[in-house]
């Protein structure tokens, strides 16, 4: 390793360095789609990280405050408390905005001249101008794109910030309550009209940028009707928030292999397994309402009960009976962690002791 640092150490400081190819690789996006990653190889890893730790706080600075994506001390978390503070204002008209392949459309020439409007190092420019030229290696394909930059290399996330902050600068400019996470965004507005205009605004400021908005999945909805919006895994309707489907989905394809009727294990190995999954879903959605967690956990121990019920060898789901000989405090009693109790201790605490 310190061998290969010092050599690259070498070609960055004798100009020689150059990037390799990136490794394509397709993540399953839901609904039968995929999303294509960019996976730089370990050295050039190295050097975008040490890119990302200079340029970041230089343009942190001029970032605008309602970005939350990849941004230090921002997080998902961050962004939808606003959201759920701006609709408790009465800010109910919401555009549910979807840019069209965000990272596929970034024009290397605009992008180019955000990063000279804060940097002038000539070597730091041509250094950055070189990732987006890299070549896509895609099995014993290889191409280099025109425009876009590669989801999965380190200093893509910031770049893409970069190339949207014009927008945010427009939007909050003319008064807008954009809130946004990379390239998904939602746009809060007190009135119909209101929402329409933003609307047009956004889609005028991001076909500046060569960007448009997908508009099959782009809307403008009342949160106090029925239907609502998605963002960032809730889904907001009428005053409440819970997982969106797709949210749900995740968490049962993550469950279903590790609770197979003819697994091996355990039970008190099976819940040992279960727990931190369960616990990491509920950390994100504990914000939800209650009967959320309550049906969670219903299914969950169905799978479990379906485990116990096979071993007895009858066949099928766990039913009925099952239910009598299993209770829900038997499941407590071997350690299952129990969204529902969770959730119920964490709104005693708020309340504080009566």
């Amino acid at each position: 390793m310190d061998r290969e640092l010092e050599q690259l150490h070498q070609e960055l400081e004798e100009d020689r360095y150059q990037p390799r190819a990136v490794r394509r690789h397709w993540i399953d996006k839901g609904g039968g789609k995929k999303r294509p990653l960019g996976i730089p190889t370990v050295r050039d890893r190295v050097v975008q990280t040490s890119l990302r730790q200079v340029l970041e706080p230089i343009f942190e600075k001029k970032f605008c405050r309602h970005s939350y994506g990849f941004r230090p001390q921002r997080s998902c978390k961050d962004a939808l408390r606003e959201v759920q503070r701006r609709l408790e204002e009465g800010y109910h008209w919401v555009v549910d905005a979807d840019i069209e392949k965000y990272f596929d459309c970034i024009v290397p020439e605009i992008l180019m001249q955000e990063v000279e409007k804060e940097v002038s190092d000539g070597r730091v420019l041509k250094l950055i101008r070189s990732y987006l030229e890299q070549e896509v290696l895609d099995g014993m394909k290889k191409w280099k794109p025109e425009r876009g930059t590669p989801q999965g290399a380190v200093i893509s996330p910031l770049l893409a910030n970069l190339y949207l902050h014009p927008v945010d600068e427009e939007m909050e400019r003319a008064g807008e309550v954009m809130i946004r996470y990379a390239d998904d965004g939602r746009i809060l507005c007190r009135d119909e009209r209101q929402a329409r205009e933003a609307l047009k605004k956004l889609q005028k400021e991001l076909a500046q940028r060569g960007l448009r908005l997908n508009l099959n999945k782009t809307r403008v909805v009342d949160a106090r009707q029925k239907g609502g919006f998605d963002f960032l895994g809730y889904h907001f309707e009428r005053g409440r928030k819970w997982p969106r489907k797709s949210s749900e989905k995740k968490l049962r394809e993550r469950v279903r292999p590790l609770t197979r009727r003819t697994n091996g294990h355990s039970l008190k190995q099976t819940i040992a397994t279960l727990n931190p999954i369960l616990r990491g879903w509920f950390g994100y959605f504990q914000h939800s309402h209650p009967a959320t967690f309550k049906g969670m956990d219903g299914w969950v121990r169905g799978r479990l009960r379906s485990i116990l019920r096979k071993r007895r060898k009858p066949r099928g789901r766990a039913r009925g009976s099952d239910h009598q000989r299993w209770p829900n405090a038997y499941f407590i009693e071997q350690g299952l962690f129990t969204m529902a109790i969770a959730h119920a201790q964490i709104c005693q605490s708020r309340r504080g002791p009566h």
